[in-house]
């Protein structure tokens, strides 16, 4: 069928397989380590040097890129092999403390930062506008007002545009 994603599910992702499942090796592993692993005490030593959030994009919690780190050393996994592992798997899922709920939140603040970012992208992409002069507040902002309005203009051309042109 083309043009139409086909997605492949496993025997046990199929509804109603849940009554008839057992741990599986992984499973039992990780479940062992979850025991073993200090994960207190190595968080309290990584943290002073792990980074904080800031004027930029929020850094993923400590305890999260811990448990993927050694997913990734256990199981021989690079970044986006963890990441492909992390989206199959629940269960490396529900070990590295990934919820389903902060994913489609994640998707969700992303979707709306690609509409707000795109206005300034065409402002400085299309318009050159990559520095700032020092007009006086009034004259910046009246500018910056003119600057976006043309950018509403730049978005919309073709809707605007009349037929035929």
């Amino acid at each position: 069928m083309k043009g139409k994603a086909q997605f492949q599910q496993t025997l046990a992702s199929q509804p109603g397989f849940e009554k008839y499942s057992r741990k599986s090796r992984r499973e039992e592993f990780l479940s062992l380590m979850e025991t073993v692993v200090p994960w207190r005490e190595l968080e309290a030593v990584i943290e002073p040097h792990y980074p904080k959030a800031g004027n930029g994009r929020q850094p993923v919690g400590l305890a999260i890129m811990l448990r993927v780190y050694f997913l990734q050393q256990w199981f021989n996994l690079s970044d986006p092999g963890a990441e492909d592992a992390l989206y199959e798997s629940p269960v490396l899922r529900r070990f590295a403390g990934v919820d389903e709920e902060q994913r489609r939140k994640n998707r969700t603040q992303a979707r709306v930062r690609s509409k707000v970012e795109w206005p300034f992208r065409i402002l400085k992409r299309v318009f050159g506008f990559t520095k700032a002069r020092s007009r006086g507040l009034k004259k910046n902002h009246e500018w910056l007002l003119a600057a976006f309005a043309l950018v509403n203009l730049y978005q919309h051309r073709k809707r605007l545009a009349p037929l035929g042109a």
